[in-house]
């Protein structure tokens, strides 16, 4: 096992970090300074789309997408560290064209497209000309189970007719926004629960469908991208925006969220690493009776357990990446399943610690509460980790039906052999 990166790789993380450095981190406190406060909620931000021209200009755009022309051919493992140095400022993967929900939909569409549908919507996404959302999640139903979707997309003539509620369409409240791929029923009487679903391209602003509101995360609206509630009423659409066709929605699912999944996790590690060393930095420049913060113990104990779960995380999700790219994201699905619990547990847990060592400044940090509140919707966002921890269950006793406990010791240590007594200790 050898665990370097590729040259190429190499020269890509160097050149990626040194764009953060230059571009990103130092435009970082202006850029949160006009989202929060710019009277417009859903306009895009200036300074990002001046610093994403450069991205384009240095060759640093659409790192994420191997099958295209228009990416980078980077595999899974490839592109999980560029990903980690982009998850370390909120504004970094889309400086890249590299943001959710955008890096899912196109893949979507890369794989699944018509010639039309990519020449309408793919290549403006891939040109960063427009954004996109993807509505799946309802509020009438546990949506972490995707046979519970309610929303109808309903066969009439030369086209479908879409009713439905949803919520946390990310991306829809940006001005950009202007294709949505909604998830809904076409057969919802099929005997198999998986085969009742289908996905279809819908454009935005359309008639009837309808933004109801913007939701909230942690108080916060979340601009410019948000999350949008919605409502589709009568909508009508072409039959030809069905993607590959009736009853192949669930497959198509889960071939965006493998992927999606991974790309998350690699962007929370950006966030721990980065949260680690605010921590340090913190601790060394403040004293307490009589010494530096960072040499108390309780802190001291913080700092190793924040290395080791880092590294442990980092580890993980390079195995997920390296078996999607070798035998493919169904074989990996229980590694992805750790992983998208793993990373998210990990970056939550060190930027509250990280929180802890700012103290009262730590409330205050812009940088610190974004990113604990973007983790801990994570844990929710591509199915809740009891969905995640439920699976890898399944898949582990599965596993051990196959195996033979008597040759690999499994009663070994519980049971007693025939004729020999249980021992006896005094009491």
């Amino acid at each position: 096992m050898e665990l370097r990166y590729s040259a190429k790789t190499e020269a890509l993380r160097a050149r990626a970090a040194d764009f953060m450095a230059e571009y990103v981190y130092p435009n970082e406190q202006a850029l949160f300074h006009t989202a929060h406060t710019q009277a417009e909620r859903w306009t895009p931000l200036e300074l990002l789309g001046e610093i994403k021209q450069k991205a384009k200009v240095a060759k640093l755009w659409n790192l994420f997408l191997p099958e295209s022309e228009h990416g980078a051919g980077l595999t899974n493992v490839e592109y999980a560290p560029l990903a980690e140095i982009m998850g370390r400022s909120p504004f970094g993967p889309e400086a890249f064209n590299c943001s959710a929900p955008d890096t899912g939909n196109m893949e979507v569409l890369t794989r699944y497209g018509t010639a039309e549908h990519k020449e309408r919507w793919l290549n403006p996404l891939l040109a960063g000309e427009i954004r996109s959302a993807f509505a799946m999640t309802e509020p009438r139903v546990a949506s972490s189970d995707a046979t519970n979707i309610e929303t109808e997309i309903k066969r009439n003539g030369d086209h479908y007719v879409v009713n439905g509620h949803k919520w946390w369409a990310s991306g829809a409240p940006d001005q950009r926004c202007h294709i949505l791929i909604v998830m809904g029923k076409s057969d919802p009487g099929n005997p198999n629960p998986h085969k009742q679903q289908s996905m279809i391209l819908v454009l935005f602003p359309h008639p009837g469908v309808i933004l109801k509101c913007a939701l909230p995360v942690f108080g916060s609206d979340d601009v410019p991208r948000g999350h949008a509630e919605m409502i589709f009423e009568n909508v009508r659409v072409p039959a030809a925006n069905i993607l590959l066709g009736e009853g192949r929605g669930f497959e198509i699912a889960q071939g965006r969220l493998g992927p999606g999944r991974i790309h998350h996790c690699m962007r929370s590690i950006g966030v721990a690493e980065r949260a680690l060393e605010r921590m340090i930095h913190r601790l060394e420049s403040r004293t307490a009776f009589g010494k530096s913060v960072a040499e108390q113990s309780v802190w001291r104990e913080r700092i190793a357990e924040s290395r080791i779960m880092i590294d442990q995380a980092r580890l993980l999700t390079l195995k997920a990446a390296h078996m999607m790219d070798t035998v493919g994201n169904k074989e990996a699905r229980a590694e992805i399943a750790m992983i998208k619990v793993v990373a998210p547990n990990v970056a939550c847990k060190i930027v509250d610690w990280t929180i802890q060592a700012f103290g009262g400044g730590g409330v205050a940090d812009t940088w610190l509460f974004t990113s604990y509140a973007h983790q801990r919707t994570l844990r929710l966002a591509d199915g809740p980790d009891e969905v995640h921890r439920d699976q890898l269950a399944r898949l582990e006793q599965r596993r051990h039906h196959h195996t033979d406990p008597a040759r690999t010791g499994g009663y070994a240590s519980v049971m007693i052999a025939d004729g020999l007594a249980a021992p006896r200790f005094p009491l």
